[in-house]
């Protein structure tokens, strides 16, 4: 069942930091223009731009080591007390994430589109959601 979870959440988790690296590298894919991935992406207003490339790089090595953490969080015998620290804390990161994109501070904050419907449909509960496996996991660790 561990297995199972782990490799659920990590097949986005590693298209997530698939789609920041090539954002790093000057591509705006799947998108055809910088300013609409912009407006898709961050949601700011008035953003016609990526944030700096560094971010996007950032983002995906933090994205690619939270996918190596849902994986190993899969072994019972792996990590210990500290990776199921690590695994909470994770877990818990995505899903304030996820929470806070139901807020009316965050829509405030973000009301572009398409961003906002984007969140609220797709990155909203796919972070609650990677939230709930990293909690989850750790849960199967323990019984």
């Amino acid at each position: 069942m561990s297995m199972l979870v782990a490799a659920i959440a990590f097949v986005p988790l590693l298209a997530i930091a698939i789609a920041h690296f090539i954002w790093s590298l000057g591509g705006t894919w799947p998108i055809r223009d910088e300013a609409l991935l912009a407006n898709t992406v961050t949601g700011f207003p008035g953003r016609t731009r990526m944030p700096p490339k560094i971010a996007s790089f950032g983002v995906a090595v933090a994205v690619l080591a939270a996918g190596i953490v849902v994986l190993s969080l899969a072994d019972r015998t792996a990590g210990g007390f500290w990776l199921s620290t690590l695994g909470v804390l994770a877990g818990l990161v995505f899903f304030a994430r996820g929470v806070a994109g139901y807020t009316a501070w965050f829509a405030k904050l973000t009301p572009e589109e398409p961003f906002r419907s984007l969140d609220r449909k797709i990155y909203s509960p796919l972070c609650i959601g990677l939230g709930a496996a990293f909690v989850v996991l750790v849960i199967l660790r323990l019984v």
